[in-house]
């Protein structure tokens, strides 16, 4: 998981200016003028409570509720929010709860994928804001669904593909887009660095303190087991799509942006379980093809290299650059001018011409990224403007790795059909666009 400094963020969010009294008039649910935007955190587990810290560091926001079906995650989240904000959170094992008080203005949705789309729904639906933790979704149908509650509802909604908040890409993006890079043909995306096994495990009781009936919300239910619970849910298909859905899903982000591409033409994806011999079934080894007519975009993924890393984050904070090669989260970019690599969350981007010299470069900062990433949402709770990482934006970059994933499951080149998001003459492929929800939490029809 990526972490940063403590202070390192509290710098980049503007306390200073904060504590000084430069808070914006705004209008959102119970809060008024010159109040703390009331935020509750639904899914307390590693990256939900790294947020709800980011979040609770800020002079202008407070941190209401914590929610979590495991007892012992939430509790250790709310002491970790009231060291910091010298305030206890609630803590609930319910999120609908939060949802019901009127004084919170929006949620952190940092659940496993399966809960993403139900309970951004459930929160559109109650008038709260929301930031939703990448990937969108769970399924190409569900997504589209969570588009329609953002636009019904109104609501501002923040997918946490944090590249977008990043000045780095921005300016990336910008010159990509410039006479001297030339047309874009073709683009590498990387998604490789050693994962360990997780083995072979049996079913057991549920844990005390653990409400599994809520923590499997729409999915089907089983027996529990250690390794479809905390964090090892990853690489199961009912509750999310492996690595490419999980942390490649950044890089695919960036990539779409770069490119300017919506839907491809088709899809083609192969790979499968080639190291690992446990009880995951998403792939350790995986390729994806997508043709968009004149650009072809191709993801590589490996998760058993030890030579192909995550940037080191000194590099990551703005030391220098990558060792491209060995970057295992990078993204290479061919024009017919020149030829781009790009890092995700820091490490910054460099440009060569023909002859391998370096025209362009800069660098970037993975916590800066991460505190503008918020500073905007935030900002857009007040103004009601569109933030960074909208959420069609998040559902047709997610999308992507659906489409991958189907054509992994399937076997076969699949051919696109814009007009429904699904596919062209293939009902096998168009079954696995959306899921069997399990009563009472089902993703609704009509939002």
């Amino acid at each position: 998981m990526d972490r940063m400094d403590r202070r390192q963020f509290l710098a980049r969010t503007g306390a200073a200016a904060w504590a000084a009294g430069a808070v914006s008039t705004f209008s959102i649910n119970a809060a008024g003028a010159n109040q703390r935007i009331r935020i509750g955190v639904m899914g307390a587990g590693g990256r939900g409570t790294q947020l709800a810290e980011w979040f609770a560091q800020r002079p202008d926001v407070q941190v209401v509720y914590v929610a979590d079906p495991d007892k012992a995650r939430r509790d250790m989240c709310v002491e970790r929010i009231k060291k910091i904000a010298k305030r206890k959170p609630k803590s609930i094992p319910d999120f609908r709860k939060m949802l019901d008080d009127k004084r919170v203005d929006a949620i952190i949705n940092a659940t496993p994928d399966h809960w993403h789309v139900l309970g951004s729904i459930l929160a559109c639906q109650a008038g709260k804001d929301v930031y939703l933790e990448k990937p969108l979704s769970h399924n190409m149908w569900e997504g589209r669904k969570l588009v329609e509650a953002v636009r019904k509802y109104k609501r501002i909604l923040q997918v946490g593909t944090q590249n977008r908040s990043a000045h780095y890409c921005h300016a990336a993006r910008e010159f990509l887009q410039s006479k001297d890079f030339g047309d874009i043909h073709f683009m590498r995306v990387m998604n490789s660095k050693p994962r360990n096994t997780i083995g072979k495990l049996p079913d057991t009781d549920v844990p005390e303190g653990i409400d599994y009936d809520m923590w499997l919300g729409p999915a089907p239910m089983r027996p529990f087991n250690m390794n479809h619970f905390h964090y090892n849910w990853h690489w199961f298909w009912a509750y999310s799509g492996g690595d490419i859905i999980n942390d490649g899903v950044h890089q695919i982000d960036i990539t779409r942006w770069m490119s300017g591409q919506t839907y491809p033409v088709s899809v083609y994806s192969t790979g499968g379980l080639h190291h690992f011999d446990d009880d995951q079934e998403t792939p350790d080894t995986h390729v994806v093809n997508w043709d968009f007519g004149k650009m072809t975009i191709v993801f590589e993924q490996t998760l058993w290299s030890p030579y192909e890393k995550k940037v080191p984050m000194p590099i990551r904070e703005g030391e220098g650059f990558p060792n491209w090669m060995f970057t295992g989260t990078r993204i290479e970019i061919s024009g017919t001018k020149c030829f781009m690599n790009l890092a995700r969350h820091g490490g910054g981007w460099q440009a060569y011409d023909k002859d391998w010299n370096v025209v362009k470069e800069m660098r970037g900062a993975f916590s800066e990224s991460n505190a503008d990433h918020i500073e905007n949402f935030l900002d857009c709770i007040r103004t009601r403007k569109e933030p960074n990482a909208p959420v069609e934006e998040g559902h047709l970059s997610t999308a992507w790795c659906h489409y991958g994933n189907i054509a992994y499951r399937t076997g076969r080149k699949l051919f696109i059909n814009p007009a429904t998001e699904g596919f062209v003459n293939d009902a096998e492929a168009d079954a696995l666009l959306k899921r069997a929800y399990r009563a009472p939490w089902v993703v609704p029809e009509q939002v």
